[in-house]
């Protein structure tokens, strides 16, 4: 017999109610409107991509990482596990209840990531706190928002993955560093833009079976590759 799931908290939302669920003493599911956002039992592709994102920073002692999307805390945790005691991680994250949730119910699956002395949680759009970042102010950019780019994201408008977005993200990282991009599915044009950008672009099925998820990875030249030497 199946378990059934409790609703520990809901918060209404523009979008719908927001849910905290949990099956057991460790399955949790977040939900808007009905719909899964995010659960504690399938998040192999959200620790590959700061795995995978944050691997070509190499020896850098104290990394400026920007998250964007805290979600459970996994992509956090992946990221707190490999970086450096020096490192300094920006979390934007939009609600601030899912924040509460990550310092509350669900700390202990990612063993507290949030109260890491490294991280700093800012209540905010991820795309305006790129677009207002000093030029090459981080050395990694990892964005793990709902669903990631794809044919829904293809305006010339949209804050994440257009054009105009991936040159703000060009900027706000420092030469050599790396923008790295969770998808529910793998999204061509996207890459095609991304490399226009100026990033060397990976790709990443991640998982085997089923439906596999993507992540992309992309790194900025460093300013000895960059056209006329410049970052």
């Amino acid at each position: 017999m199946a378990r059934p799931w409790t609703t520990l908290a809901t918060v209404d939302t523009l979008e719908g109610p927001l849910e905290l669920r949990r099956r057991g003493d460790s399955d949790y599911l977040i939900m808007i409107d009905g719909r899964v956002l995010m659960n504690s039992f399938s998040r192999t592709s959200e620790e590959q991509l700061s795995t995978l994102s944050l691997a070509p920073l190499g020896t850098i002692a104290a990394p400026r990482v920007l998250v964007g999307g805290l979600g459970m805390g996994f992509t956090l945790r992946a990221a707190l596990d490999v970086l450096p005691a020096a490192a300094a991680v920006t979390v934007a994250e939009l609600n601030p209840v899912i924040v509460e949730w990550c310092q509350g119910e669900l700390g202990p699956a990612t063993d507290h990531a949030v109260a890491d002395r490294r991280v700093a949680v800012t209540i905010g759009d991820v795309a305006k706190v790129i677009a207002k970042a000093r030029a090459g102010a981080y050395h990694a950019i990892i964005l793990d928002l709902y669903e990631g780019p794809n044919h829904a994201t293809q305006s010339i408008n949209d804050p994440f993955y257009s054009t105009a977005a991936l040159a703000r993200t060009a900027a706000a990282l420092a030469p050599g560093g790396v923008l790295g991009v969770w998808s529910e599915d793998a999204d061509a044009p996207f890459a095609k833009r991304l490399a226009a950008a100026g990033f060397a672009v990976t790709t990443h099925k991640i998982g085997s079976g089923g439906r596999r998820h993507v992540v992309y990875v992309g790194r900025r030249a460093s300013a000895a590759t960059s056209p006329a030497g410049r970052p």
